[in-house]
């Protein structure tokens, strides 16, 4: 469909566009009211509603609830009503676990203070927040491209809806919207695809080191109340990953005997015939969780990357008319397994500077004081203490590289200062696989179907669903390449890395060495890890129309 076809965009003036309805985002949109009532505000959601998107443990740190509503634990309908009350670190070996001493871990690993709970309803409680104060919320509508005038970000428009697989409008067909704005906040997430966009326009990870990312997997699950132990946080390390790999795990109990299950794998992984799923499945049947989750109901199931380069990763986060925040600007904490308080810190940090820009009379310009002032905030202190674990662990495999991750954060921790200095990452992720013929072919066991399932199960519990007749929003640039390359050489590991059964390598009947690659894009849960891991580069990962992808419910 030529461009030039296509009826002119409706466009909406505002002082602020938000893109992303995740914790950085709604705290930024927040701030800023709270700061001038008079701004206008909106965010744009691709979820079908606030929340559908939102996968995380999660432990949260509510150093930035606090921030941004000191008396939130006072409210009747608080979102977080499960405080940490017992903290547990285990290394797993195939039929045992070792627990680690609490006192042996470095004080920011302690996860008291924190709460237990569902990061996707701590979005919709701070999304009633933000309606309240008058912030405009448009979920269902996926930012699908950055406006740009005279070389600053102008806003954003949303995708059309109603254009079919073969390119052409369907009777559905309704054009996107142009939402233009004096300043523009991403808050896409990990591996976001206007995030993307501006970080190549802009360089703003020039001089950087690479962004890492991990792939986190969860279900939510409700078991017998005499398996339930609400306040206890269980992490793990180890088993069924070998040394080499990097990754752990999670256990955590929250109120109405729900129980959270996941497993996060690291994605500089170099054996092709893993699979995160799989490692995942294998990981519950273990004698440290399986009799936790045993006569108990499966409730939900979702993938997320994860950012994990941390400090030395972290992009320049402005541009000529807008910033990054959140896991937009990679602010997770590794060892922590933590991000959500300092995406709601970075939205505040962003908005305050926005809202002194405006009173300023200032737009589309550089908001420099937050690039030059989250190093020196709660996120760069944050951020700072942790900067080497993920390259020891990466460096030195698990078992040396978390014993000296752990003796960094205490040198960090007690003294402010490093024998390593600021490590590099080295490689991104996509360059780190093994051909497959050097490496070893993994055996999974078959799920039992009481702890572990098969992959088109899973995604069902996550209620994914996209409009069919859609164009494709998995766009791989050469199918010559990923045959000769990804299949060839590498043995079709996105079948394997793709956590929700998207991509298949299917051999062609009677015809040697042939195969045809088939994409089930109405399975995708938007992890992006095909957009990180495929080793060309070959896979993109777009928005389809908005509202599509899952809907987790609690997640």
């Amino acid at each position: 469909m030529d461009a030039a076809e296509l009826p002119e965009r409706e466009a909406m003036e505002f002082d602020v566009v938000v893109v992303g309805a995740g914790p950085a985002g709604l705290a930024a949109a927040i701030r800023l009211k709270q700061l001038d009532e008079n701004l206008s505000v909106v965010v744009v959601e691709k979820g079908s509603e606030v929340g559908a998107h939102i996968l995380s443990g999660a432990v949260i740190d509510p150093i930035g609830l606090d921030r941004l509503f000191p008396g939130w634990r006072e409210e009747a309908d608080a979102p977080l009503k499960t405080p940490v009350t017992d903290d547990r670190f285990y290394f797993l070996g195939p039929a045992g676990a070792l627990r680690l001493p609490n006192a042996l871990m470095p004080p920011l690993m302690n996860n008291h203070g924190a709460y237990i709970g569902s990061l996707g309803n701590v979005c919709r409680w701070l999304a009633a927040k933000a309606e309240a104060l008058g912030v405009e919320i448009y979920p269902g509508f996926a930012a699908s491209e950055v406006l740009y005038e005279d070389g600053a970000v102008a806003g954003i428009a949303t995708g059309d809806m109603g254009i079919g697989r073969d390119g052409e409008m369907t009777e559905r067909y309704t054009r996107g919207m142009e939402l233009r704005a004096k300043y523009t906040l991403f808050a896409e997430g990990a591996r976001g695809q206007l995030s993307k966009q501006v970080i190549a326009r802009y360089a703003l990870g020039e001089g950087r080191e690479p962004q890492k990312y991990g792939i986190g997997l969860k279900e939510l699950w409700t078991v017998p109340a005499a398996q339930h132990r609400p306040g206890l946080v269980q992490h793990s390390f180890g088993w069924p990953l070998d040394s080499a790999t990097g990754g752990g795990s999670f256990l955590y109990h929250m109120e109405d005997r729900q129980v959270m299950v996941g497993f996060v794998v690291h994605l500089n992984y170099a054996n092709p015939h893993l699979s995160p799923f799989e490692e995942f499945q294998r990981f519950k049947t273990h004698p440290l969780v399986r009799p936790t989750l045993e006569g108990g109901t499966r409730i939900s199931y979702g993938a997320r990357a994860i950012t994990e380069g941390g400090f030395q990763s972290v992009p320049k986060l402005v541009f000529p008319g807008g910033a990054l925040v959140g896991c937009a600007a990679g602010f997770v904490n590794v060892p922590r397994i933590k991000g959500s308080h300092n995406a709601v810190l970075s939205g505040m940090l962003a908005a305050e500077e926005i809202a002194a820009a405006l009173a300023a009379g200032r737009q589309h310009d550089m908001l420099e004081g937050y690039e030059a002032g989250w190093r020196g905030s709660a996120i760069g202190r944050d951020l700072w203490k942790v900067r080497n674990a993920k390259p020891l662990w990466s460096t030195f495999g698990t078992y040396a590289g978390i014993a000296l991750g752990g003796l960094d954060m205490w040198l960090n921790t007690l003294f402010g200062v490093s024998p390593f200095g600021t490590l590099k990452h080295g490689k991104p992720d996509h360059a780190t696989l093994k051909p497959a013929a050097q490496t070893k072919r993994i055996d999974y066991p078959r799920p039992d179907g009481v702890v572990s399932f098969d992959r088109l199960s899973s995604v069902f519990l996550s209620n994914t669903n996209h409009e069919e007749d859609q164009p494709v929003h998995l766009k791989v640039a050469d199918l010559a390449l990923q045959k000769s390359s990804e299949h060839d050489v590498y043995g079709g590991p996105s079948a394997l890395y793709c956590p929700a059964g998207v991509y298949e390598w299917v051999e062609a009947d009677g015809r040697a060495g042939e195969a045809r690659y088939v994409i089930n894009a109405q399975n995708c849960v938007h992890c992006k890890t095909c957009d990180i891991k495929d080793p060309n580069q070959n896979i993109t990962w777009v928005a389809p129309e908005g509202g599509g992808g899952p809907n987790y419910p609690n997640m």
